[in-house]
């Protein structure tokens, strides 16, 4: 399984947790730094469009693991809730292309 590390302990607002997700999911240097850029390169895990430095089968799933969780969920809650309700999103646009879902939040 593919997996991809964030240091939540290191993100403490929106700029911090799309630079740590920019160098953790190999972004393209056009990558703008908001949530919306951030779900379309997560939308294009299986395609050939280099969205990430991660290219799935067809089957295969990117674990994407915060460490440092709880640091995360004290310092920026509502980043955190964000990218639980944006994984969950994610995986429901594979699901509607028929494919598998390719998200898998691990909190560590």
């Amino acid at each position: 399984m593919a997996t991809a590390e964030i240091n939540g302990a290191a993100i403490v607002d929106f700029t911090s947790f799309h630079r740590e997700c920019q160098q953790a999911l190999g972004f393209p240097a056009s990558y703008t730094g908001t949530m919306d850029a951030w779900v379309d390169c997560l939308s294009y895990l299986r395609d050939e469009d280099g969205m990430t430095r991660f290219r799935l089968k067809p089957n295969e799933v990117l674990e994407l693991v915060i460490k440092d969780a709880a640091a995360m969920g004290a310092q920026v809650p509502d980043i955190l809730e964000e990218v639980t309700f944006c994984v969950a999103g994610i995986n429901e646009r594979y699901e509607d292309y028929g494919e598998k879902p390719a998200l898998k939040l691990v909190l560590r």
